[in-house]
């Protein structure tokens, strides 16, 4: 595997129609105190893992379930003795979760355990808390994401009714002989603007204590996963509230090996809007072409992948590869 040596900024566009990308405790749209709608890193995280999980690599940090044969329940009469051999459903949890990808359980041997986090793509991506009895390890990804605001200044919350085909099970309610309603909430359209930011250096203290592991760091390989998930992950996520969501751009900024320039969050920057007959989305970058061009010698290359098909991207940069997010073909500039 090739060590990944520069570093990279960027930004990843969601697109979200009718869906809820990113909903709260209450069902709602996740909200700021003052009332602008936004994504969590953890929900675009989330998308890229599944993605991941679906490709059959090690993914640590993402749900799974066992089923428990409840025999260390205590079972106190005879009559109930049944019940000491329920099986649940049950979520795994961290150190169960370990023992399932790798086939045993977590060592007490620190660098072990660590060369056994690495095999895992989020945790190589992401970073870990891998908080278990006998080991407490902390790793800071060289990926890092910001909260996705919403750039899109006519977003509205949408609230449908959904009847139930089961009746009210609480048997003290007065309607407990009616079918039950609820409510999915959507947005009508809303545009998540995630910034992001590879630092591969952030494990390179590693690489010395793993060289008998032959662990080099932060790869390429591990890069390009991220890559793709950025570019497809949250299309694939298609269950019933994020059915909607999909990736509609992409930006990435690769600085030269050993540069030290560095850029600041791009989302500031964009804007976005529709164009004039209201058919396409406009992702306005054209703020950001001055930052770019003041460190022009220090980058290798600027790409952009856009779903052609809906959305137009504005910047103006010399040499920005432009792609075809669904195809990865090379678009015509301008």
């Amino acid at each position: 595997m090739a060590k990944k040596t520069n570093r990279v900024v960027g930004l990843i566009g969601i697109v979200s129609r009718m869906a809820n990308w990113n909903a709260d405790f209450s069902g709602q749209p996740k909200t700021t105190s003052t009332g602008q709608i936004f994504g969590s890193d953890k929900a675009l995280k989330y998308s890229i893992k599944r993605l991941w999980a679906e490709e059959g690599q090690k993914v640590l940090y993402i749900r799974s379930y066992k089923v428990s044969s409840g025999k260390d329940k205590k079972v106190d009469k005879a009559k109930d003795a049944d019940k000491g051999k329920e099986e649940k459903l049950q979520p795994r949890n961290l150190a169960e979760r370990y023992e399932y990808l790798f086939g045993e359980e977590v060592s007490k041997n620190s660098r072990e355990v660590l060369s056994k986090l690495f095999q895992c793509v989020d945790v190589m991506n992401f970073g870990a808390t891998f908080a278990v009895k006998d080991q407490n390890i902390g790793l800071a990804g060289p990926v890092q994401i910001g909260q996705g605001f919403n750039k899109f200044d006519w977003s509205n919350l949408e609230v449908q009714d959904i009847l139930s085909p089961f009746r009210n099970s609480n048997e003290k309610s007065e309607d407990n002989d009616a079918t039950s309603i609820g409510k999915k909430r959507t947005v009508d359209e809303s545009h998540y603007i995630y910034p992001f930011s590879v630092n591969p250096k952030h494990y390179d203290h590693y690489v010395e204590l793993l060289a008998a592991e032959g662990f080099e760091g932060y790869t390429e390989e591990a890069f390009q996963a991220f890559k793709t998930g950025a570019l497809t992950g949250a299309t694939l996520q298609n269950t019933n509230s994020k059915s909607g969501a999909e990736n509609a751009f992409a930006l990435f900024v690769e600085f030269k090996a050993g540069s030290s320039a560095y850029l600041p969050n791009l989302d500031p920057y964009v804007k976005v809007d529709k164009d004039k007959d209201g058919e396409q989305t406009v992702y306005d970058l054209s703020a950001l072409a001055p930052l770019l061009n003041d460190v022009n010698e220090e980058i290798e290359t600027v790409e952009l992948y856009v779903n052609p098909y809906a959305s137009r991207v504005e910047l103006d940069f010399p040499g920005l590869r432009t792609f075809n997010i669904f195809t990865r073909s090379k678009l015509p500039q301008g």
